[in-house]
């Protein structure tokens, strides 16, 4: 039966707890970049669900990926053997330089098991270090221990009290870590482009204090590539790029293209300290996420999509530096690859329906911030008409 879109956002308003203040737009189908709501409007998305549709809509090898799977075998717990998990983790060790994965279904989890394994590593050293140094304007998640070190109050406060034995520094300071961090410190937990945050990328003087405090006090790096990961930015992981060498690391959002799936990626120092029955999933690493990952590094490493996202984010730099000659309430562009991030000099709230108004989807965050995080697979004309749809709503709002 087809719906409209008023009987469809009726049926949420009485049976879904509303945690979310959703657009008023049903998304019903999509191609490409392109998204199709109940009415048949089409729209450019510059979001991919915020992040995760890295091959875009209705992928051809994803798809057939996908139904062959849901074909022969879904899911069998952890209890067993199946011959994708070991695939999957070998492409991703190689890819990261970390030598041993554990899967679950999101990047929160992947937090999670991060934090969870930095603990147990100093447990089974016989060292009581529970301290973690987290960043101003990070996000890591919403479950407990990730929460914990995301520094907005906002998501915080209602759910305290959190973890305790969190510190928090300025991501701009350099010397703050040196200053920070000490024989209590158990680990440092770091976006190297802090999303949530404001598409901020850490530099690499940032990433050498962290390094050497790390080396000085034996404290663990967590790097949260959950957003940063997976080839958004041209780098399979933007640790390499500013020289950061963490001994976990945290994927999830792109890295299933649409499926959920997550990863906490662990060095082998840690890894020999985590033991059987330390930690534990009943979906992570089942056989159609693992699949669909597999799909996706494919086509990010054989496919030549790791380039092309090189390529098309010089282009989409280019372009967004021409929208703030034109538009003066741009104050900065940031970002790297097709992880972009516009500060206004206003509340950016009024951008979202705007774009929407003009066939583009975007998303705002830390208040004055456009985040555009565009599937990897768009192409040059696609970006440049997104682009021009977002150059008419910022006219509208600053008319």
């Amino acid at each position: 039966m087809t719906m409209v879109s008023e009987d469809i956002q009726t049926l949420e308003a009485q049976h879904v707890l509303q945690t979310y203040r959703r657009q008023p737009v049903t998304f019903v189908r999509g191609q490409g970049v392109r998204l199709y709501d109940v009415d048949g409007r089409e729209y450019i998305d510059l979001l991919s669900g915020i992040g995760v549709a890295a091959l875009g809509y209705g992928h051809e090898g994803l798809t057939n990926a996908i139904a062959d799977q849901a074909r022969t075998l879904l899911h069998t717990s952890n209890l067993f053997y199946h011959p994708l998990q070991g695939q999957l983790a070998s492409r991703l060790t190689t890819l990261s330089g970390l030598e041993r994965a554990f899967f679950c279904n999101s990047g929160t989890e992947a937090n999670e098991a991060c934090l969870k394994f930095a603990r147990r590593y100093w447990h089974t050293l016989g060292e009581t270090r529970t301290e973690i140094i987290a960043l101003e304007e990070s996000f890591h998640g919403r479950t407990m221990g990730s929460l914990s070190v995301t520094s907005d109050e906002h998501y915080r406060t209602p759910f305290e009290p959190l973890l305790p034995g969190v510190k928090w520094i300025s991501a701009t300071k350099p010397q703050a870590v040196l200053e920070a961090v000490t024989s209590r410190t158990a680990a440092i937990i770091l976006e190297p482009i802090q999303g949530e945050g404001g598409v901020r990328p850490l530099t690499p003087a940032f990433a050498a204090a962290v390094n050497e405090a790390s080396q000085k006090t034996g404290a663990l790096i967590i790097a949260d590539e959950v957003q940063s990961g997976c080839g958004r930015t041209g780098y399979p992981f933007y640790s390499a790029a500013i020289g950061l060498k963490p001994h976990l690391m945290a994927l999830g959002k792109a890295l299933g293209a649409g499926v959920p799936v997550g990863a906490a990626l662990v060095s082998s120092e840690v890894a020999t300290k985590i033991m059987a029955g330390d930690h534990g999933t009943t979906y992570g690493g089942n056989l159609l996420a693992c699949r669909a990952a597999l799909c996706f590094i494919d086509e990010l490493v054989g496919g030549g999509l790791l380039s092309h996202v090189g390529q098309i984010g010089a282009h989409f730099d280019r372009r967004l530096k021409e929208l703030q000659a034109k538009h003066a309430c741009i104050k900065d562009v940031r970002g790297a690859g097709v992880m972009r991030g516009l500060e206004l000099d206003r509340d950016a709230a009024a951008i979202v329906p705007a774009g929407l108004k003009h066939g583009v989807v975007v998303n705002r965050t830390a208040e004055n911030v456009i985040r555009l995080l565009p599937p990897y697979v768009i192409s040059e004309a696609d970006l440049d008409e997104g682009l021009a749809r977002l150059d008419r709503a910022l006219t509208d709002i600053t008319a």
